[in-house]
């Protein structure tokens, strides 16, 4: 269903070390990273789509994280979650929500949820029973 999420960033230069820092624990490779553009993007293998894509606005006007706007990462497993949001928070991120089942989504919603160096509303979810 998705090409590709293009993440707004107002300072690439600091969101860059927190992206490359939550996708490596993911297990995402990073595809691209043009600094001079500034945009980075990353995929999940073996298929190059879809794209996960951080950079400046293309319309050169300053980045505004979205109300209501969040994007959910998948992780392979429940310790992959904690320890991806320990990741987060230890690479400028700011909390939204500690690591724990969500059974008001479904039984087995296990989720944590952060803004990043942006202000971006991230969640890392396993859906997998324990």
């Amino acid at each position: 269903m998705l090409s590709h999420v293009y993440i707004g960033v107002a300072n690439f230069p600091r969101a860059l070390p927190f992206y490359r820092a939550i996708m490596q624990v993911l297990g995402v490779t990073e595809r691209f990273c043009e600094a001079d553009k500034p945009w980075a993007g990353w995929q999940s293998a073996p298929d190059p789509r879809p794209l996960f894509i951080i950079g400046i606005p293309f319309n050169s006007e300053a980045h505004q994280p979205g109300n209501g706007q969040m994007f959910a990462l998948t992780a392979k497993d429940r310790a992959t979650v904690d320890m991806v949001y320990q990741t987060a928070l230890a690479n400028g991120g700011k909390d939204e929500g500690a690591p724990g089942l969500r059974p008001h989504y479904h039984a087995n919603y296990y989720g944590a949820y952060v803004r990043d160096t942006e202000g971006n509303k991230l969640c890392f979810v396993c859906h997998d029973p324990d």
